[in-house]
């Protein structure tokens, strides 16, 4: 299952709900929307406009892969549960924010943490889509948890105080 959301901002992101509606149509597999305010109405997607925050976390829970917004909160949820998202910007050329904020702050993010995979146009997220286990396995390489390196530090330490 694919799940998408795009937030609770008040202005329409249809361009990525009409997409991944179209997507959906044509691929054997399940994606579920949180359209917010968008106004495409999907047809080949089970989708609802806000999910109680309890359904957010087992959608993404059940997702093989999450497509968020570039809103922080709808990126860092799915990055706490151990998953990789596709991360879409709004753009504001096509009225989905009041600026392209969302753009320049998924680019920064995506430079300098690594883990998230940020797609700016519509049209090459098919492809990305394709080829998400190849781009999460590269990704994974050299990502490391906060946690790992914590107690691998404390061990080293440990060993050092026994000796």
């Amino acid at each position: 299952m694919i799940f998408v959301t795009v937030g609770t901002h008040e202005q329409q992101f249809n361009r990525l709900v009409e997409y991944m509606d179209r997507w959906a149509g044509s691929h054997d597999e399940e994606v579920v929307i949180q359209t917010g305010f968008s106004t495409y109405e999907p047809t080949h997607c089970r989708c609802q406009k806000l999910y109680p925050y309890g359904e957010m976390i087992k959608n993404v829970d059940d997702a093989r892969i999450v497509i968020t917004h570039g809103g922080p909160s709808s990126f860092i949820m799915p990055l706490q549960m151990g998953k990789i998202p596709i991360v879409v910007p709004r753009n504001h050329e096509f009225d989905e924010h009041v600026n392209n904020h969302q753009i320049d702050f998924c680019r920064k993010v995506a430079e300098r943490q690594g883990n998230i995979i940020v797609v700016e146009q519509i049209d090459k997220l098919g492809i990305t889509l394709e080829r998400y286990e190849e781009i999460v396995k590269k990704m994974s390489s050299g990502l490391t948890s906060n946690n790992e390196r914590f107690c691998a530090e404390f061990s080293k330490i440990m060993d050092e105080l026994v000796r």
